[in-house]
């Protein structure tokens, strides 16, 4: 039986989010902001995954560091989409604790694989 895999998991769900987010901006005509928000939102996922298969502990810190990179940045455009109305206080009330999670987790992460 697998192990589970609390930020794998989480940033696949926060992926599933953002892809949902995307189709719901794309409706609303906003082209730019939401490509980059899909983008860096999708990475930090990606990224873990990678994280997995590291070829060193050093490796794998640094693949934990681009996710917590792109976890930053998705945070950034999450805010500037609120701040500009594109999404809703609801949507924004709903997203964006995932992302201080996965921020959060990361960080601790990281801070523990260095110390180990």
């Amino acid at each position: 039986m697998e192990k589970k895999n609390i930020i794998k998991e989480k940033s696949f769900a926060f992926a599933i989010d953002i892809v949902n987010l995307y189709r719901v901006l794309i409706e609303k005509k906003e082209f730019v902001l939401s490509r980059q928000v899909v983008r860096s939102g999708t990475s930090i996922g990606a990224n873990i995954r990678e994280s997995e298969h590291a070829q060193s502990k050093a490796d794998f810190i640094h693949k934990l560091s681009i996710s917590l990179k792109e976890a930053n940045e998705t945070e950034y455009w999450l805010d500037l989409l609120y701040e500009t109305k594109y999404l809703s206080d609801i949507e924004f009330q709903n997203i964006k604790p995932k992302i201080i999670e996965l921020l959060r987790l990361l960080t601790s992460i990281i801070k523990t694989s260095k110390n180990i």
